[in-house]
């Protein structure tokens, strides 16, 4: 018989899951908040974490705890919403789950077992934050950063960072591809496909590294091209999104969740970083790169589109957002998925049409205070000239 414990976590579970989700009063125009996480260390089923038997665990015992569940990449599939979470372990180990949902906003359940991806690397020791992308060649490719020990120093917290590459058509099947080689850049992490050929190449956005932390000459999210993805090898990494004092991606910046096709351009949901007196704080932007050209930048709004607020700023990491997944919907509405702090996962949604006008209609930052008051300035004005006609 199961333990009286087991019994009533099971019905918490199940009370979580079944959980509904409803959007906040926040309010900026842009996008809803939701008052819940999508996904928890709590939405990890008991069958993970604990031996349910009485006889091998007596006092019911936590035996391979999780710490967070955090950066998932998502995909909608036969009108299903897919969540491949990172999922990290009391060990710190990540490992990823892949969690379904009808609604997109609630209701997430982990399939029965976590994804065991093909063990032929067997240098790395842990892989993190895939992206997914539905490419036009027919699959569904995830990339993700593989993690190994840095062999020459013996400095233990000094790693190589790679891009893995998988890919699969039903996302339980998964087929490993040589991890991607960037000629130009000692480390990469952060790497998005892109969904479409591009002069009949596969394309990744990329970041370039020059080591496991600090970002060095690297200037912003690179673009790059190859041939022949099973084995993939960039020779040179244009730059998008780049890097500048006194913003949001002044430390660095990375591509987030793969680039949304609109009718004016691709648009980017990325990571930006800055360095402040209480660590590094990320926030998510948004950018456009052309059709044709998506190296091409064309479009920058100013500042962050999401920060971490309230609660979403406490947690094993603080004072982060972090995305690596959208979904666009048949319909036109978009879901995006960030994690905040490192241990939990939320969805903002908007739609096409107010992701087009955010991005192409904010104006872009003006990169110095006396300008930007300037900007600021002359939309009071523009305001107070606009309610002088509606009062007459």
């Amino acid at each position: 018989m199961l333990n009286n414990k087991c019994y009533e976590m099971m019905d918490q579970y199940k009370e979580l899951i079944s959980r509904k989700n409803s959007k906040t009063d926040f309010y900026n125009g842009i996008y809803d908040r939701y008052a819940h996480p999508v996904l928890t260390r709590d939405h990890v089923p008991l069958t993970w974490r604990y031996d349910l038997n009485p006889e091998t665990n007596p006092y019911f015992m936590e035996r391979l705890g999780i710490n967070a569940v955090m950066n998932s990449g998502a995909i909608y599939l036969n009108g299903k919403f897919y969540l491949v979470a990172r999922i990290e372990g009391n060990d710190r180990k990540s490992f990823f789950g892949v969690a379904e949902s009808d609604s997109g906003i609630d209701g997430f359940r982990f399939w029965d077992y976590p994804v065991v991806l093909p063990d032929t690397c067997p240098e790395e020791t842990n892989v993190y934050d895939m992206r997914l992308t539905k490419h036009e060649d027919g699959y569904i490719y995830g990339v993700f950063c593989s993690e190994s020990k840095d062999t020459s120093t013996d400095i233990l917290a000094e790693a190589v960072a790679a891009a893995g590459i998988v890919r699969t058509k039903d996302l339980k099947t998964w087929e490993r591809l040589p991890n991607l080689v960037t000629l130009r850049s000692p480390q990469q992490r952060n790497v998005v496909l892109h969904p479409e050929f591009v002069d009949g190449k596969y394309a990744f956005y990329t970041r370039p590294m020059d080591g496991f932390i600090d970002a060095g000459s690297g200037g912003g999210i690179g673009f790059g091209l190859c041939d022949d993805i099973t084995n993939a090898v960039i020779d040179e990494e244009k730059m998008t999104s780049l890097r500048r004092y006194h913003t949001i991606t002044e430390a660095k910046n990375g591509a987030g969740a793969v680039p949304i096709k609109t009718e004016k351009g691709w648009i980017h949901i990325a990571h930006g970083v800055r360095d402040t007196a209480a660590g590094l704080r990320y926030v998510i932007y948004a950018f456009a790169t052309d059709l044709k050209d998506p190296s091409k930048v064309i479009a920058e709004p100013s500042g962050l589109l999401i920060g971490p607020r309230g609660e979403e700023r406490v947690g094993d990491v603080s004072n982060v957002v972090f995305t690596n997944g959208a979904i666009q919907t048949e319909n036109g509405d978009i879901y995006i998925y960030y994690a905040s702090s490192d241990t939990r996962v939320h969805v903002a949604t908007t739609t096409v049409d107010k992701l087009v006008d955010y991005v192409f209609n904010t104006p872009k930052d003006p990169l110095r205070s006396a300008d930007c008051v300037a900007q600021r300035c002359d939309l009071i004005r523009k305001n107070m000239e606009f309610l002088e006609k509606e009062k007459a």
